[in-house]
């Protein structure tokens, strides 16, 4: 077992290195083609940021499913398999789609018809949903018919989610690669745990992922020197996507059973695929709660689903006055909290101390979610001990200074946007465009 476990790390450092080393001439090439938009009244970053980081993360992906077909032991997954192929031909169209609107903009009903032609080629060359395992009732086959829809579902569903939480610098690279950290254990476990050959192709998946995400973080850290765009988002969902299809719709229950040694051990093995059936895995809980959140939001106060605002999770943080690192931290904190969570739940879910641990984590969490909410009042004896902001005497000087700069500088005027439509902040939207063009220094 230990020399797939190199393999996988060697095709985790060439994705990774490859990604890094072209994000840098991407970045030069992005400013000199113009793409860079103007700064929105949701965005949080000051100044115009290059777009494009997708070409990088595009590369990447060549290069890690290249490296992979030549080792001895991942060669079998493109022998025995023809999912790489299907994930390579629907991660090109989305990219090129992508990248098209990264620097034109490209309507949403466009947009919303890429993807599912994207979601269809891949289902035309094999990766697609052919049974789900329905607790209580067992496995269910799916017609062509009903497995081509429920996978472009996935598949859109996916794509959106994790464009919907690109908003903060380092945040969507990082939330997915911990995502792709959790599905990894989850996929190797059941391939050379179980010896199950169907889950090699996710594996293999989740690995690359991994590879284009921390070979992008680097450049996209907080303050970020380029972003990932259209062009970067909808292909991490995607290839996201196609994993949590090929380990849901290929892997047969049935065997899992034989493999594991009895009904009760293939049900519990089997935990974090029941959750698929309403999400595109349970390691993108966060991403997808915010899409559905604010669709409901648009929705009930009269608006398009699709039309930006300010109301995304990482917005909210940000509002009760965490600062962007933080914000940042406490996301990465609850993604890999769900992720492992279930992947550890699945494990062993006869074991009272892993939910112990999941609920103790989540308690920890809403502290640090809540602790901006709450003044710290240190002893005069101890402030010796605090950092300086929880010091009284520091927090008089700086609220006294804070109110002397508001009084001085009158409030700039707020530039009104102008209106979206139907063409929002997704990845079926387009982005709003100013009558102004903000300044590099304008208030948030």
């Amino acid at each position: 077992m230990g020399q797939p476990v190199r393999e996988y790390l060697l095709t985790l450092c060439v994705t990774a290195a490859v990604t890094y080393l072209l994000t840098g001439p991407v970045r030069k090439f992005a400013i000199a083609a113009g793409a860079m938009p103007e700064i929105r009244a949701r965005d949080v970053h000051r100044e115009p940021t290059p777009r494009l980081g997708g070409i990088a993360m595009f590369g990447g992906l060549c290069a890690g499913l290249l490296v992979a077909s030549h080792l001895t032991n991942l060669k079998s997954v493109f022998e025995n398999s023809n999912e790489p192929r299907a994930l390579l031909s629907g991660a090109a169209l989305i990219w090129i789609l992508g990248v098209l609107d990264d620097k034109w903009g490209v309507d949403a009903l466009v947009k919303l018809g890429g993807q599912m032609i994207a979601a269809g080629v891949m289902v035309l060359q094999g990766l697609t949903i052919l049974w789900i395992p329905i607790p209580g009732v067992g496995t269910v086959s799916l017609t062509p018919m009903q497995g081509t829809l429920l996978t472009v579902a996935l598949v859109v569903i996916t794509i959106n989610a994790v464009n919907f939480v690109d908003g903060l610098d380092g945040l969507a690279s990082g939330m997915v690669c911990i995502a792709a950290a959790a599905f990894f254990m989850y996929a190797y476990r059941m391939w050379f745990g179980y010896g199950i050959e169907a889950a090699a192709p996710a594996t293999l998946f989740s690995v690359v992922l991994m590879g284009m995400c921390l070979g992008f973080l680097p450049h996209n850290m907080h303050p970020a020197r380029i972003f990932m765009g259209d062009s970067g988002s909808m292909l991490i969902g995607l290839v996201m996507a196609a994993g949590a299809v090929s380990v849901t719709g290929q892997v047969d229950p049935d065997l899992l059973n034989v493999k594991a040694g009895g009904l009760r051990e293939a049900t519990h093995a089997m935990v974090p695929v029941y959750i698929p059936l309403l999400l595109p895995l349970t390691v993108i809980a966060v991403p997808v709660a915010d899409l559905v959140l604010a669709i409901v939001r648009r929705t009930w106060q009269g608006q398009s689903p699709f039309a930006a605002d300010r109301g995304h999770l990482h917005h909210r943080l940000l509002e009760i006055g965490h600062s962007h690192s933080r914000a940042v931290l406490i996301m990465y904190f609850w993604s890999a909290l769900i992720a492992f969570g279930a992947v550890a739940y699945s494990v062993n879910n006869a074991s009272m101390w892993i939910v112990l641990g999941i609920v103790l984590l989540s308690a920890v969490g809403l502290v640090l979610l809540l602790l901006p909410r709450f003044t710290p009042r240190t002893p005069r004896w101890a402030e010796w001990m605090v950092p300086p902001r929880y010091r009284r005497v520091a927090h008089a000087t700086a609220s006294a200074a804070e109110t002397d700069d508001e009084s001085a500088v009158e409030p700039e005027e707020e530039r009104e946007p102008v209106p979206a439509g139907i063409n929002g902040a997704t990845a079926i939207g387009d982005r709003s465009r100013f009558v102004d063009r903000w300044k590099a220094e304008s208030h948030r």
